[in-house]
Parts: C-alpha cells; structure tokens; sequence
C-alpha cells in the first residue's frame, strides 16, 4: 500500500494532503499563539471579490443552488456555490485539499485495479479536482449549519446603508471603487465595494466612510466625520 502512495504518479495527492496536514498543524499553532490562519485567508481574497460574496449571498440566504446576481461574476458564482463567505475560507481550502488528495488516490487506485497501470498525475488530476468540489460544498454547508450565527446574522444588503465602514485596499474614488470593510447589526465582517458620493473626493486605505446609497453592486460613501459614530 504504501509503494502505491508514494508512486509519482500519486504525487500531487500526497501533496495535497501532507499540506492539510500542515496547514491544520500551522493553525493550531498559530490559535495558541493568539492568532490564526482564516481571517488572513479572508483578507487575502481578491479586491472586489469578497463584494461579490456578500451581493450573491444575500440573494441566496437559505443557499442551495448557484447563486443568482445581478451581473456575478463566474468566478464569484463557483465560489459561492463552494459557501465562501458563510464558511471560512481555511476550512473549505481543508475540506478541498482533503477532497482533491482522497479523489486523485481512489481514481488511481481504481485504474490500477482494471489496467494494472496508472494515470499520469498530469491527467489524474482533472477528475480529481471535480470530484473534489462537490464533496468540499456539502463539508462547506454542514459547517455552515452549525455555525448559529451564519444562520441567524443574514442580512439585506440593503441594510448596510447608514453604517460605516472602513476602506481596506485600494483608494476610493469617483469612478474608481475601493474595498472596504463593515459590520452588519450582528457584528459579522462584510466586504463591500465603495467610492465616493461625490466628485473630487477621495477616500486612501484606512478611511472611515458612511455609507449612504447602493448603485448596483457599489456603495456610494461620504466621509465619516463623527469618530464617535462607529458600527
């Protein structure tokens, strides 16, 4: 058994999980120093993107099929269908690489089986990874449900109108939107994508705006002159 596993051929699936294993050591390690892997791993999502998740998800609380938007990108279509953005994103990169490594060993091990041969990684790894996605979706909302507060903190995003938020990448400015980052009445974070409401103005990283109006899938901002108003 173990000849098979460390065959060439099985390489990116021995990967795949020597690095969940890895990443779930790295975590653990990082929790008891008082940090962690999942919020960084929500940060590092790209800039715009996250405002996706927020907008499809909205149109999709109760989640169980793709989720319809407006304008969604494919992109942000597939990963919300994958619960990014209900469920953090270092636990569905874990369920997805434990998914991807126990598909790709299973294809191999059954090609074997019928051919006395294996598939080159290069090609086993296609199957694989779509064998890998439904599996990572059902860990996704299972983790989801018992999560209370993902059950009990939808909100419109509608509602975000009237609270501040903070820009997290990128300048807002007329034409030329930013991310920025709010809380919900809940206290759960949200990625949206803002400039501002007026012309001339704009808004570097770390600017505390209010948020007065949605146009589409952007916040129009004013700068938030009240330190004391806050969500």
């Amino acid at each position: 058994m173990l000849d098979f596993l460390l065959q060439p051929q099985n390489l990116v699936f021995g990967v795949a999980l020597a690095l969940m294993l890895g990443i779930a050591i790295l975590e653990g390690v990082m929790t008891v120093l008082g940090a962690g892997l999942s919020g960084l791993l929500d940060n590092l999502l790209p800039e715009g993107l996250q405002a996706d998740f927020d907008l499809d998800l909205d149109s999709d609380i109760d989640g169980g099929d793709v989720l319809e938007a407006a304008s969604p990108s494919a992109l942000s279509r597939l990963l919300g269908w994958l619960c990014v953005g209900r469920v953090p994103v270092l636990v569905l990169f874990v369920a997805f690489l434990l998914s991807f490594g126990l598909s790709g060993f299973v294809i191999q091990k059954v090609v074997f089986a019928l051919t006395g041969g294996m598939l080159p990684g290069w090609i086993a790894w296609l199957p694989a990874l779509m064998l890998a996605m439904p599996p990572t979706r059902w860990i996704g909302r299972a983790v989801a449900r018992l999560v209370p507060s993902d059950e009990t903190s939808a909100v419109s995003v509608d509602s975000f109108v009237g609270r501040t938020a903070v820009v997290t990448l990128g300048t807002a400015k007329k034409g030329q939107p930013a991310q920025a980052r709010l809380q919900d009445r809940y206290g759960q974070s949200h990625y949206v994508m803002v400039e501002p409401d007026s012309d001339g103005e704009a808004f570097p990283s770390g600017s505390s705006v209010l948020l007065v109006r949605r146009v589409d899938s952007t916040f129009r901002v004013i700068a938030n002159s009240n330190a004391a108003l806050a969500d």
